[in-house]
């Protein structure tokens, strides 16, 4: 049984067919143009490869509940030309078929939960770090949604002693996104995170701002496993850093192995690794199925 999967990015979308195993069997990659022109380049991939049902795994913000008039559309976006856009609507009316929507971090966490990393478990949070940074939560098989969807990257944490970077959030200046993501590694220290040498304390204050958060999460969502992933998180020595201070900061409060002995398997990178996402956009493809 084939399934299609959309991932749409800011920068790229990712079209593919894949199975019920989360084996990609085509895929297709182009950039993120305007709205027409790359609706068009779908209709032209899956106008070749009949699907069952079609998953839509897409940068935000967008609407998620199916009673809102703007359903299945990208919202406020400052990628120009994109604010307003409908992703679902159009997918829908051309193949009447289901066709899953959520956001790609959403979309990443089911993938990771349902074929990598987090297989076997009923709940894991995606934390993605890269240009932004974005989490996704799946508890008992489902995407988290809520008002709105999460928007871990915008919590408040505490700043580092040794930091003075304002943050380079639009809207709240030193939040996680602000103080953590890539692009606020390059202006803090002017050079690509790639380029910052591994024993540089810029390592240190990420991992310092990231634990925080992390700890948040466990301790208002409770997940069976956490994925990093994203650009900054190909960084591999952040994981030991993150987990050591991950552990101070719970500071021996929740008795559980995964925050202890075992937390090097509880913080982890991707099993899928950049498939995450389009792996994601096939279950919420299957899943969208079963609806029917």
């Amino acid at each position: 049984m084939n399934y299609g999967a959309v991932e749409a990015g800011g920068t790229k979308f990712v079209v593919a067919v894949g199975n019920e195993k989360g084996e990609i069997l085509a895929r297709e990659t182009f950039p993120t143009v305007q709205p027409a022109e790359t609706i068009a380049k779908i209709f032209t991939f899956f106008d070749r490869y009949p699907v069952r049902a079609i998953g839509i795994a897409s940068f935000g913000p967008v609407e998620l509940d199916p009673a809102s008039p703007n359903y299945g559309k990208i919202t406020t976006t400052p990628k120009p030309g994109w604010s307003d856009c409908a992703l679902l609507t159009p997918v829908r009316e051309r193949y009447q078929i289901p066709v899953g929507f959520d956001t790609d971090v959403n979309g990443a966490a089911l993938g990771e939960l349902r074929f990598g990393a987090a297989q076997g478990l009923s709940s894991c949070l995606y934390l993605t770090v890269g240009t932004g940074i974005g989490g996704g939560m799946v508890i008992d098989g489902t995407p988290v949604h809520g008002m709105l969807h999460p928007e871990m990257g915008h919590i408040k944490v505490r700043r580092h002693s040794q930091d003075v970077f304002p943050g380079c959030c639009p809207f709240h200046k030193d939040c996680l996104e602000g103080l953590a993501c890539g692009s606020a590694m390059e202006k803090r220290w002017g050079r690509n995170g790639a380029d910052i040498p591994a024993d540089s304390i810029a390592w240190e204050i990420e991992a310092f701002y990231l634990a925080q958060a992390i700890v948040n999460y466990i301790l208002i969502l409770s997940p069976e496993k956490i994925i990093l992933g994203g650009g900054v998180m190909k960084q591999r020595q952040l994981f030991p850093k993150i987990r050591q201070m991950v552990m101070h900061e719970l500071n021996g409060y929740l008795h559980k192995p995964q925050l202890l002995s075992l937390i090097d398997s509880y913080i982890v990178p991707p099993a899928l690794r950049d498939n995450a996402g389009i792996c994601g956009a096939v279950a919420l493809a299957m899943d969208e199925e079963k609806k029917y």
